[in-house]
C-alpha cells in the first residue's frame, strides 16, 4: 500500500489485544496530515471503543519501521527504528514528530539510529535492549523485524494474514 508521494512502498497494519490474543487489521495512513490523524486511523479500523491496548505497526520498504502504542486516553507511546525517518517523507516526519525527534538534516548520516520511547513493548516481553539491537541488526529489512517482534508478542500469525 503506498502511503505518500515519496516512491516507498508503506505496510502499516493495527493491532488491538482482546482476550482471546490480538486482532489486526491494515490501517491506510495516505491521508494523515497530522500525528493525530494516525491515532485516528488506527482507531477507525480497528473499532476501538475504550481502554484497549492497539500497536501499530508500519514499514517502509527497506528504509525504517515505526511502532505506536495506543492505550486509552494516554499519550501514545513510539519507537522509531531510524530517526532519519522524518527526512525521508512525510509520513516519516509524522511518526518522529511523535517519537520526539527533530532530524538534523546539516548533521552526516551516521548510520541507524533509533529512536522514541525504547520501553513501549517491555510489559510485553520485548525489552528495550531487544529492541534496539533487532533495529540495529545489519542486513535486516523493517519487515523482518516487525515479524520477530509480532512473533515475541504472540501476533506474527495476525500480521501475516494483513501482509
Amino acid at each position: 500500500m503506498a502511503s505518500r508521494p515519496s516512491g516507498n512502498s508503506v505496510f502499516s497494519a493495527a493491532f488491538v489485544r482482546t482476550a482471546d490474543g490480538w486482532n489486526g487489521a491494515e490501517v491506510d495512513l495516505s491521508a494523515a496530515e497530522i500525528a493525530d490523524d494516525l491515532g485516528d486511523a488506527v482507531q477507525e479500523h480497528l473499532g476501538l471503543s475504550g481502554d484497549e491496548l492497539a500497536l501499530l505497526c508500519v514499514e517502509v520498504e527497506d528504509e525504517w519501521f515505526a511502532i505506536v502504542r495506543y492505550q486509552g486516553d494516554l499519550e501514545p507511546r513510539t519507537f522509531l527504528s531510524d530517526a532519519h525517518a522524518g527526512l525521508s517523507d512525510q509520513l516519516g516526519e509524522l511518526f518522529t514528530e511523535l517519537a520526539g525527534v527533530a532530524p538534523d538534516k546539516d548533521t552526516p548520516d551516521l548510520g541507524v539510529r533509533p529512536a522514541g520511547d525504547f520501553e513501549l513493548l517491555s510489559d510485553l516481553g520485548v525489552s528495550p535492549e531487544e529492541l534496539i539491537e533487532l533495529s540495529m541488526e545489519e542486513g535486516v529489512l523493517p519487515a523482518d523485524t516487525l515479524s520477530v517482534i509480532a512473533e515475541r508478542l504472540a501476533f506474527a500469525e495476525e500480521l501475516d494474514r494483513l501482509r
